[in-house]
């Protein structure tokens, strides 16, 4: 019998790693998308630009269009835990402000221009759509558990779904108005990021009204 100290081969990889590729071929199909379109990219495409197989792309993402959801996603905990902390008397603009470092985006990835042209392509291509979709599909119950704790409610109350969905459908609402009305009209990536995160802002100023 071979034993743990006697076998070869690369270790497994951590939990973390795996992560960081998810994110790399992310990127990566962002970049491709953007440049060629959906149709014309291929999971052999998509894995070189990361220095992996195609096989291994599968191995994380069902198709090609789902390897762009760790960047819709990644910020969905973040959101819900200030949503969860969101003191009485406190903006919501503020709250976020504070909480969320200004170097991590509510839509994490690319810089702001390439996420304008990424959810431009969601427009055009329904397999990015329906990513696009079932991204805030996810998160909606999230911010209803969070903000549900907040207001000491139980999990299935009405009025934290309620809330959490005008507060979802406003975030999508100011990330798509940005993206097809704004981004390109921003002349860097600095403006570009001012006007995105302008946009959030009346956004979240609109739905604190109802959350309050």
């Amino acid at each position: 019998m071979t034993s743990a100290a006697g076998r070869t081969g690369r270790p497994p990889l951590t939990e973390e790693r795996k992560a960081e590729i998810r994110l790399e071929i992310a990127r990566a199909a962002v970049d491709l998308f953007v440049a060629q379109g959906v149709t014309a990219t291929t999971g052999e495409q998509i894995g070189q630009a990361v220095g992996v197989s195609a096989r291994t792309v599968w191995r994380y993402f069902p198709s090609k269009e789902a390897c762009v959801r760790p960047l819709f996603s990644a910020r969905i905990d973040a959101v819900a835990d200030c949503l969860r902390d969101w003191p009485p008397g406190q903006s919501l603009e503020q709250v976020f402000e504070s909480s969320v470092p200004a170097d991590s985006r509510l839509v994490e990835g690319p810089d702001s221009a390439t996420i304008g042209a990424l959810v431009r392509l969601t427009r055009v291509e329904p397999g990015l759509r329906a990513e696009w979709l079932q991204t805030y599909d996810e998160a909606e119950p999230a911010f209803a558990r969070a903000l549900a704790e907040r207001a000491g409610l139980p999990a299935d109350d009405v009025l934290p779904k309620i809330q959490a969905a005008m507060f979802n459908a406003a975030l999508r609402a100011a990330v798509e108005h940005y993206a097809w009305h704004v981004a390109d009209e921003a002349t860097d990536a600095v403006t570009a990021e001012a006007e995105l995160t302008a946009i959030v802002r009346s956004a979240l100023t609109v739905v604190a009204a109802g959350l309050a």
